[in-house]
């Protein structure tokens, strides 16, 4: 579910009341945690974190007009989604999340290669996705980006 809103904050402000304090506690999960460098913009109808051109002007490649994405969140139809291309592209830091999940929370895990659902706003573990958020620096997201693409 893309939304036609043009602004972060008028995404959250526009959020259906049962996912509105779900989605601001992950938002302020990420950006307390956010490094340096990286800025919340709307993409793809959802916000996200990017590196901005004035850092990488070579963007995302696929559509070099967009900033190279890290991490977006969405309030979709039947849960809250958080996508993490980090975790997508480097395996290290797939296989530590995986494995420190359960011990913030008590549900199971329900991931696809970059997406992490949650059903319910109590199954989120903010501090999880703080820590997650803090470890990718844009020095290194870059680096892991255009190695994949060299592959």
């Amino acid at each position: 579910m893309q939304s036609a809103v043009k602004t972060p904050q008028e995404y959250f402000d526009n959020l259906p009341e049962d996912r509105r304090q779900g989605m601001n506690n992950l938002r302020k999960a990420i950006l307390d945690n956010l490094p340096e460098g990286y800025v919340e913009v709307m993409a793809y109808g959802m916000p996200g974190y990017v590196i901005p051109h004035s850092i990488y002007p070579n963007g995302y490649h696929c559509d070099p007009k967009l900033p190279l994405g890290l991490i977006s969140i969405a309030s979709q139809k039947n849960f809250i989604a958080l996508y993490h291309m980090g975790m997508y592209s480097n395996p290290e830091l797939l296989n530590w999340f995986v494995a420190e999940f359960p011990k913030h929370t008590k549900y199971k895990l329900d991931m696809g290669k970059s997406c992490v659902r949650f059903k319910k706003t109590d199954d989120i573990p903010y501090a999880l996705i703080g820590e997650l958020t803090a470890r990718v620096s844009v020095d290194d997201w870059i680096s892991w980006y255009e190695k994949a693409l060299k592959r």
